[in-house]
C-alpha cells in the first residue's frame, strides 16, 4: 500500500500582475489594526467568531443610510476556477514580500485552489494563488459520480471554510483529491497550512488526513485515523476514516492551538460516519479523534457548512445528521440527530448531548437535525445564562442550556427537556445569526425573521420579518454594525439554476429591505452556490459564486488618484504603509474612496523633514489621509540641514581637560577655548576632568548637568564654559607651652 505524497503534487501559480519576488515561506507582519487611523476588522473564521454569531461590530462605513441602489452596488469581480462554497476570509494589512501591505481576501474553490486577492483594488487583483491538483501526474479533483452524489457539482475539492491563525499568519484548509497511483484510484484528503503572505506551505505540511483506494467494488484504507467499533464499513473491529465517502463541509475551528475539522457524507452514501479530528496548529500532528457512530452508521457533521463552535471554556459544539442513535444499547455510543458538547482534554469526549424526542421519526424521514448550524449566545439573564440555538430540516428552533443540554426523552417519550422550542416553519439548511439581543433565521420557503431575547427566552412572534421568502436552501445571514448601531443583515439568496442575489435589510426592521443585487443589471451576480455566506469587512461585502469573487461597496469607493508632492530646499522619501507610494520614484497611486492611507517622511542625508500639508492627521513624520470621492494630494517639506558651532571655553584659576563623547571636542590642559561644527539636532555630551592640583568648579551654558558631565542639543550655535580652580589647602599653626 502506498500513501500519496502531497509535496510533488502541489502547484503554485505566480501573480499575473506582480512578480514573484520574495522567498517563499517568509511571513510579513499582520497588523490587525492596520495602517489606518481607524481599526480594521479581520474575518478569520466562519461566521466571524467561534460562537458563530455572524456579527461584525466594527463596520464604520456601511450604514442603513447609505446602503441603497445608486449609492451601493457591485464594484468589481475576480474570476476563479471553481465553485466557492467556503466563506471568503479577510485579513487587513498583510505585508506581502515584494508587494507591500495589502488588505487581503482569501477564497477557496472546489477546483482545489486558494486565492489571495487585494480586497480593495481591482487593478491590483491577484496577489497569489495555489492549486492542489496536478492533472499531468494524475492528481485531480474528485468527480461527483465517484462519490455517487450530485450535491456538489461539477467537481469536489475544497468545501469547508478554512480558518486563519492571525498570530502566525497561517491559513488552514482541507483539500480533497483523486490521485491515480500505479493504476489505482486513491482518494486523499490533506490538511494544508499556508503562509497568508505567500501561499507557501508551513510546518512541514501538507499532511495526509486519509488515503482510501476504491476500485468500484472493494475499499482499501491506506492511511488515516480509526476508532474501535463494529459500525458501517468496519474492518476487524475498527472503523476507518474513508477519504472517499467523508465530505468535509463544515467550517474549520481553531481553538487553543488545535485545528478541529468535521466531516459528514456525500448524499448519505455509505459507509460513512460523523468525524471530528484535531491537529496541532504548529506541528500538524494528530491531536484528537472522535466518531459519532462507531457501532452504527451515518450521523454526519455537516450543518450546511456551519462551523464547529466553541465556548470560552474550551468545549466544542456541533449538531449531527441522520444516523444511529443509541446511548444505552448494543450500538452505544451513537449520536445521530443530536447536539453534542465535546470536551477537549486529552481527546474529544462527549460531555453532554441533546437529542429530540422524535429522533427516530426524523431519521426515517431524512429530517436531519444537523442540517443547521449551532449558535452560542452571549450570556443571558436568569438561571440559565449559557444558551445555544439551532434548527434542523423540520424547522423546529431549539433553545438549549449549554450547561445541561437536555439529553433524550428525560421528561417523557414526546418531551424535549430544553429551555424552549419554537414550532417548525420551513426547514433550515442554515445557521442563525445574533445581533443586539436578537436572533436572525432565514429558513427555506420562509422569510427572514428576527426573534428578540427576553429573560433568556426567544419571543414569538418575531420582532420583525422581511417580505420575500427564499427557496429551498434558505440562507445564513451575516451582520454588520458599528457597535450596537447601524446594523445591517446581509443574506444570499441561492435561487435554483439562477444567479445569487445579495440582500441587505435594516437589522432593526427587517421589513425595510435596503438593497438587492437583482435591482440593477450591473450588479447581477454569477450562478448561486447553496449555503454560501457573505463576508462584510471595512466597507465592502465579499460574495463567492459559481465562478467568481464579487466585491460590493459604496459608489464613493470608486478609484481616486492620490498624489504626494515634495518641496523645500532639501530632499527625502515618502512611503505609504501599504507599499503603493514610494516617492522617491512612485508618487501617485489609485485607491478606492474611503481608504485611509498612512504616509511616513524620511529625510535624505544632509536634509531635515520640516512638515506636512494636506493631511487629516499628523504625528511627527507620519501623515494620515482618508480619501473621499475626488483626487487628493499632500505635500512633504524637506530642507537642507543647517550646521551649528559648539564653542567650549575654560575659566577659573586652575586647569583641566574637556572632551566630547564623539571626539569632536578635545580641549587639553593648555587649551583655553575650542570649537567644532555639529548637525542640527545633534546631542553632544561633554566631560570635564581636573588636572593635578586643580578641582572642577562647574559648568555654564549646558542643557543638563550631572556632576562633571554636560549635555547640549545643537538647535543653534552654542557656547559652554567649564571652570577649574587651583586646589587650595589650609595650614593650621598652633602654639603650646606655659
Amino acid at each position: 500500500m502506498r500513501t500519496a505524497s502531497g509535496d510533488r503534487r502541489r502547484c503554485m501559480k505566480a501573480p499575473f500582475r506582480r512578480g514573484w519576488l520574495a522567498a517563499l515561506g517568509t511571513l510579513g507582519c499582520i497588523l490587525l489594526s492596520g495602517q489606518a487611523a481607524r481599526a480594521q476588522v479581520a474575518v478569520l473564521t466562519y461566521h466571524n467568531d467561534n460562537a458563530r454569531t455572524g456579527q461584525n461590530l466594527g463596520e464604520t462605513i456601511l450604514t442603513p443610510g447609505n446602503v441603497a441602489p445608486g449609492t451601493f452596488g457591485l464594484l468589481f469581480s475576480h474570476p476563479v476556477d471553481g465553485n466557492v462554497y467556503a466563506q471568503p476570509l479577510y485579513v487587513p494589512s498583510v505585508n506581502l514580500p515584494g508587494q507591500g501591505f495589502h488588505n487581503v481576501v482569501f477564497v477557496a474553490t472546489e477546483h482545489d485552489s486558494v486565492y489571495a486577492f487585494d480586497a480593495d483594488d481591482s487593478g491590483v487583483g491577484l496577489l497569489w494563488q495555489v492549486s492542489f491538483i496536478d492533472p499531468a501526474n494524475g492528481v485531480t479533483t474528485v468527480p461527483p459520480e465517484n462519490v455517487q452524489s450530485q450535491d456538489i457539482v461539477p467537481e469536489i475539492g475544497i468545501t469547508g471554510t478554512p480558518v486563519i491563525d492571525g498570530g502566525t499568519g497561517t491559513l488552514y484548509v482541507v483539500a480533497k483529491t483523486k490521485e491515480v497511483v500505479a493504476g489505482s484510484p486513491h482518494y486523499v484528503q490533506r490538511l494544508h497550512a499556508l503562509d497568508i503572505a505567500t501561499g507557501a506551505e508551513k510546518f512541514g505540511g501538507p499532511i495526509v488526513i486519509g488515503d482510501t483506494v476504491f476500485d468500484g467494488s472493494s475499499t482499501t484504507y491506506v492511511s488515516g485515523p480509526s476508532v474501535p467499533g463494529t459500525g458501517s464499513g468496519s474492518v476487524g473491529g475498527r472503523v476507518f476514516f474513508n477519504a472517499l465517502r467523508q465530505n468535509q463541509r463544515s467550517g474549520l475551528l481553531l481553538l487553543n492551538g488545535v485545528v478541529y475539522i468535521g466531516w459528514a457524507s456525500h448524499s448519505d452514501t455509505s459507509p460513512y460516519h460523523g468525524w471530528v479530528l484535531g491537529y496541532d496548529a504548529q506541528t500538524l500532528a494528530p491531536a484528537a479523534v472522535f466518531n459519532t457512530t462507531p457501532n452504527g452508521g451515518l450521523g454526519g457533521v455537516w450543518m450546511s457548512g456551519g462551523g464547529l463552535a466553541a465556548d470560552s471554556n474550551g468545549a466544542v459544539y456541533l449538531s449531527t445528521g441522520n444516523g444511529t442513535f443509541d446511548v444505552t444499547g448494543s450500538q452505544a455510543p451513537a449520536y445521530g440527530d443530536s447536539v453534542l458538547k465535546l470536551a477537549t482534554g486529552i481527546d474529544l469526549t462527549v460531555a453532554d448531548f441533546f437529542t429530540p424526542s422524535n429522533q427516530e421519526t426524523l431519521a426515517q424521514n431524512d429530517q436531519d437535525l444537523g442540517s443547521g448550524g449551532v449558535l452560542l449566545l452571549p450570556d443571558q439573564p436568569g438561571a440559565r445564562p449559557h444558551l445555544l440555538v439551532t434548527a434542523g430540516k423540520d424547522g423546529t428552533i431549539y433553545l438549549t442550556n449549554r450547561d445541561d443540554l437536555g439529553g433524550y426523552q428525560r421528561c417523557g417519550a414526546s418531551c424535549d427537556d430544553v429551555v424552549q422550542e419554537l414550532p417548525p416553519i420551513g426547514n433550515c439548511h442554515c445557521a442563525p445569526a445574533y445581533f443586539n439581543n436578537q436572533v436572525y433565521f432565514q429558513r427555506a420557503y420562509d422569510v427572514l425573521k428576527a426573534f428578540s431575547l427576553s429573560n433568556g427566552l426567544l419571543v414569538s412572534p418575531p420582532a420583525s420579518q422581511s417580505s420575500v421568502p427564499f427557496n429551498y436552501f434558505g440562507a445564513t445571514p451575516s451582520i454588520s454594525a458599528n457597535g450596537s448601531s447601524s446594523g445591517i443583515v446581509w443574506a444570499l439568496q441561492a435561487a435554483a439554476q439562477g444567479p445569487a442575489i445579495l440582500h441587505a435589510y435594516d437589522a432593526l426592521d427587517l421589513s425595510r429591505e435596503l438593497y438587492a443585487s437583482s435591482q440593477a443589471p450591473a450588479d447581477q451576480l454569477d450562478g448561486a452556490v447553496k449555503f454560501a455566506v457573505p463576508t462584510v469587512a471595512n466597507g465592502k461585502v465579499y460574495v463567492g459564486t459559481q465562478g467568481s469573487l464579487s466585491v460590493f461597496g459604496l459608489s464613493t469607493q470608486a478609484s481616486v488618484t492620490f498624489a504626494v508632492n515634495k518641496t523645500g530646499t532639501g530632499d527625502g522619501t515618502v512611503t505609504s504603509a501599504d507599499g503603493r507610494i514610494d516617492c522617491g520614484t512612485s508618487c501617485t497611486a489609485s485607491y478606492r474612496g474611503g481608504t485611509t492611507v498612512t504616509l511616513t517622511a524620511t529625510p535624505s542625508q544632509g536634509s531635515v523633514f520640516a512638515g506636512w500639508s494636506g493631511c487629516a492627521g499628523v504625528s511627527g513624520a507620519t501623515c494620515t489621509v482618508t480619501l473621499g470621492s475626488g483626487s487628493k494630494s499632500v505635500t512633504a517639506v524637506f530642507n537642507v540641514q543647517q550646521g551649528f558651532t559648539l564653542t567650549v571655553s575654560k575659566g577659573g584659576t586652575g586647569s583641566g581637560t574637556v572632551t566630547s563623547s564623539d571626539g569632536g571636542i578635545s580641549c587639553g590642559p593648555t587649551c583655553a577655548t575650542t570649537s567644532a561644527p555639529y548637525d542640527s539636532g545633534t546631542m553632544v555630551t561633554l566631560t570635564a576632568s581636573a588636572s593635578g592640583g586643580s578641582t572642577f568648579g562647574g559648568w555654564s551654558g549646558c542643557d543638563t548637568v550631572s556632576g562633571t558631565t554636560c549635555t547640549v542639543t545643537m538647535n543653534a550655535s552654542r557656547s559652554v564654559t567649564a571652570t577649574f580652580n587651583v586646589q587650595r589647602f589650609t595650614l593650621t599653626v598652633s602654639k603650646g607651652g606655659t
